[in-house]
């Protein structure tokens, strides 16, 4: 992608002839069938965006040789035990499309945000302008902080005011990214570009034996599925999504690669990928074109109890994983991607050539990587959530969460276990996300979780038809004025209704 400012050029052009990779099957202009994998398939494997200013166009970090473009590392200032970072939500112009001009979203930037680094048990504080012309929240998706922070409906804030939330981090090391959460405008300023990554850290011994040095050999990959008609117009409703004359781009990291395979230089044998799905609705499998095998160690909540040697990850809007390669010689990356909505993306792309480079030999790695402790449900508080819809209205347990106060409400004790039984009356696709605390997958579709499903997550799929069963405890914070939310993370779904509020109390 092009990110322009002005009096700056555009990126000149590569093609794939000249790299040598072949793609795979194209999705421009690709006309997209009405979503919604049943549970039947499972066994069978708008507007324009009007908060651009000409005076908040920015540049961000291009690749302009056809390299993976490695997301800027933001800095922190620490003073006084704190960590403090500065973000502002601000609009620019960028290219989706070659050559076509999108107006576009981003923090510090035109499009998409730095990466974050925060470390366990560090106290950070966030300062975060609004420079958009409408209300906007921050949400630290998959972060364990209190309901004041968490950057939910709640914690709108207005434009040109500054919401600065601080907390001390306790998750353990893991892949978070940070996105708008405000009622009713979470896909249109989702897909225009405010997305970026959060890396925890921790000191544990299985973090100081993976890959950590960001852009060396810890790369985020940043998957955004868009809808785009010629002009550049992002489109993010129903209505845009159902125009015509559109494109279903795939962007890593802000690149198009529908008609390019990007290229990463190792220096290492051994790399870590930390792949995000910042998709509005469309699911993206990575694989290699080779066949081979991915190693994957951790999911959406961290690492799993051991690497596992998996030939396909699958991640639904929202959701991440990290995999390690050891690169011995050349790997092409691929992209599977999946129609989640009513129309979307479709096809196989070759989205990145890890280049051999590393002569070191890296050590086996650990054959433990984290403790995970199984619950015994049998004395968790047991509820139902029932996801449905009526027509383009998107319900839980029987209301549209349009308004706080129109959405259902859940309502728990601090310290409480509960086992939740997430059933998808519809046939359309879900993306389950529940903020503040990870979950375990007691069942998927009536099947007990095996490998990487037994890793701990806070945003599963849920098929058309279909069922899953999780379990969670609720710790260490509570209140009576703030909540959480529980929604589909189709964004779409989400500003149609699909959200409910979490009320944690004191006991």
């Amino acid at each position: 992608m092009t990110h322009t400012t002005d009096g700056l050029g555009a990126k000149p052009e590569h093609s794939k002839e000249s790299r040598g990779h072949k793609k795979g099957l194209h999705r421009r202009k690709f006309l997209g069938g009405m979503a919604g994998v049943g549970l039947g398939a499972v066994g069978a494997a708008g507007a324009a965006f009007s908060l651009l200013t000409e005076g908040t166009r920015s540049k961000a970090a291009a690749a302009t040789d056809g390299t993976l473009t490695i997301p800027d590392l933001l800095e922190g200032t620490t003073s006084d035990g704190t960590t403090t970072f500065t973000l502002a939500a601000q609009t620019g112009t960028a290219e989706v499309l070659s050559g076509v001009t999108s107006s576009t979203a981003g923090y510090n930037q035109s499009f998409l945000g730095p990466t974050l680094k925060w470390t366990k048990g560090d106290t950070v504080l966030l300062n975060i302008t609004n420079s958009l012309t409408e209300d906007t929240t921050v949400h630290f998706h998959g972060a364990h902080v209190p309901p004041k922070m968490d950057g939910g409906p709640q914690n709108a804030f207005s434009a040109g005011t500054t919401w600065s939330p601080t907390f001390t981090v306790l998750d353990e090391a893991k892949t978070l990214w940070y996105h708008p959460h405000a009622l009713g405008t979470t896909a249109k300023q989702a897909t225009h570009g405010l997305a970026g990554m959060i890396i925890v850290e921790d000191d544990s011994d299985t973090s100081a034996a993976l890959p950590g040095d960001y852009g060396v050999d810890d790369i985020p990959l940043v998957f955004q599925c868009l809808a785009v008609d010629s002009a550049g117009d992002i489109k993010y409703d129903q209505t845009g999504y159902l125009s015509s004359g559109l494109s279903f781009p795939l962007l890593v990291n802000g690149e198009n690669v529908d008609d390019t395979t990007l290229s990463f230089a190792a220096t290492k044998t051994r790399n870590r990928f930390r792949a995000l799905n910042a998709s509005p609705s469309d699911i993206i499998t990575l694989q290699r074109s080779d066949g081979g095998t991915l190693t994957q160690i951790a999911t959406d909540q961290g690492y799993l109890t051991e690497a596992a040697e998996v030939t396909t990850i699958r991640l639904v809007a929202g959701a991440r994983a990290e995999f390690v390669m050891d690169v011995g010689e050349d790997v092409t990356l691929q992209a599977v991607i999946t129609t989640g909505w009513i129309r979307g993306g479709s096809g196989t792309y070759d989205f990145l050539t890890v280049t051999a480079g590393g002569t070191d030999t890296p050590d086996e790695l650990p054959s433990t990587l984290n403790t995970i402790e199984r619950y015994d449900t049998s004395d968790f508080t047991a509820r139902t959530i029932t996801l449905s819809n009526t027509g383009a209205t998107m319900k839980i347990n029987g209301s549209a969460g349009l308004t706080m106060a129109g959405m259902t409400m859940i309502s728990t004790t601090l310290g409480a276990k509960e086992i939740w039984t997430i059933t998808n009356a519809s046939q359309l696709e879900h993306s389950f996300h529940l903020h503040d605390v990870p979950y375990q997958l007691v069942s998927i579709n009536g099947e007990k979780p095996t490998g990487v499903d037994l890793g701990w997550y806070d945003t599963f799929e849920v098929v058309g038809g279909g069922e899953i069963v999780i379990a969670m405890e609720f710790t260490d914070f509570a209140d009576d004025t703030y909540m959480y939310m529980l929604h589909c993370h189709l964004l779409q779904h989400e500003d149609e209704g699909m959200m409910a509020s979490l009320m944690v109390t004191e006991s």
